[in-house]
């Protein structure tokens, strides 16, 4: 790996492996392209948005443990876009001295929410009370013998993303359907706001914040509808949210980005949702409104370069632009040229062809010296715009 004093991360055979080939690798790589840092991808689909942009591009299944030490055989340090990977495959290449950001260690506890939540318990980070099950069926019992009571939220404990994986069980039918595998079930909590705040690591461990974010979300999807940057909350419950997320970054010892997702509660306390060891959903807005955005924050931390300047130059919402119901098959993005007429406002299209109900198939920050003005801009993009199928 390249000392901290030379340059051979710039236009060398210096090659940056990254693990998933979704919407958050390709701005990874808006980044990369612009240091001309060499990339190789590793994604199941052929269609994958990353495909166009990085130097080489390996079709494969991020689980299987093969494909993935293949894939790194030849690359100097690899990161992820996504937390579904092999992470057996990532410790035996850590173990023979590969470079690997996040930490195979944080990444494992990060993967499976059950094993987060402990992870919070054992070191006095603030969460929500939850139990842990092996199977739906316990969850069932517990209720049957006044364990647990309605309602509650149903997160299984793997493979959930993007509002998947999460249901509100309001009353035992509500189980039906759901997965039968490892699970939590958490207390429902009485907040005010859910708060996001992003934490950067460099693998010399210097450490900085992004400020505190605002999340509105669709009430039957799950998914974050509005990003608000700066968050329209008080400066002592804005502090002690950037504290909380720096106690669990220093217990988990990530590299590179983690999303801290927050609830403030009606007392203003600060409870951890969950974390993400990754570019996350809640910093998209920095790529117009901050100096340093989130995506070359992440590679300056992996790479060990000094950390960018985490401050916003204005304010800035981002909207997602998700599937419309109704609508799956070969996309069509419906009156762009009447948002992009608006002040400030910046579309991000991912690259997927195909649309289905409520896929994240792209987003749009608008930015703007008045926070409410952006605010009131971001709703009419939101209420304009229209991601259908053809």
């Amino acid at each position: 790996m390249p000392t901290k004093n030379d340059k051979s991360y710039f236009s060398s055979n210096f090659t940056l492996g990254i693990l998933g080939g979704g919407q958050l690798g390709k701005m990874m790589l808006y980044e990369t392209r612009k240091f001309d840092i060499k990339t190789k991808v590793l994604d199941a689909s052929d269609e994958a948005p990353c495909k166009i942009a990085c130097n080489d591009f390996v079709k494969g299944d991020l689980m299987d443990y093969d494909t993935v030490i293949k894939f790194a055989e030849d690359v100097d340090v690899l990161t992820i876009e996504i937390e579904n990977v092999n992470v057996d495959a990532l410790e035996q290449l850590e173990n023979k001295g590969k470079t690997v950001y996040p930490p195979t260690k944080a990444l494992r506890t990060i993967q499976n929410k059950a094993t987060q939540k402990l992870f919070y318990v054992d070191n006095g980070i603030p969460t929500a009370d939850f139990s842990r099950f092996a199977y739906k069926s316990e969850i069932k019992d517990s209720i049957e013998n006044g364990g647990l009571q309605f309602p509650f939220i149903w997160k299984a404990a793997r493979f959930g993303y993007d509002g998947q994986g999460v249901k509100v069980v309001r009353k035992a039918e509500d189980l039906e359907n759901l997965p039968s595998g490892e699970c939590i079930a958490e207390k429902m909590i009485d907040f005010k706001n859910e708060l996001a705040v992003i934490v950067c690591r460099s693998a010399s461990g210097e450490v900085k914040t992004y400020p505190v974010v605002e999340m509105e979300f669709h009430p039957e999807a799950n998914q974050v509808e509005y990003v608000i940057c700066p968050a329209r909350i008080d400066d002592k419950v804005a502090q002690k949210a950037q504290e909380v997320a720096l106690k669990v970054s220093e217990k988990m010892k990530h590299v590179g980005l983690l999303a801290v997702e927050l609830f403030q509660t009606k007392d203003d306390e600060i409870l951890v949702n969950e974390v993400a060891p990754r570019p996350h959903n809640s910093g998209h807005y920095s790529i117009e409104a901050s100096y340093t955005n989130q995506f070359e924050q992440h590679i300056r931390a992996i790479l060990d370069l000094p950390l960018g300047d985490t401050q916003s130059k204005v304010a800035g919402i981002m909207v997602n632009l998700v599937g419309a119901e109704g609508h799956t098959g070969d996309v069509e993005y419906q009156n762009m040229r009447d948002i992009l007429g608006l002040k400030g406002v910046t579309p991000h299209i991912y690259g997927k062809k195909q649309t289905r109900p409520f896929r994240k198939m792209g987003h749009v920050t608008i930015v703007n010296p008045d926070i409410a003005k952006a605010r009131e801009i971001a709703q009419r993009v939101k209420e304009t715009i229209k991601v259908i199928s053809k």
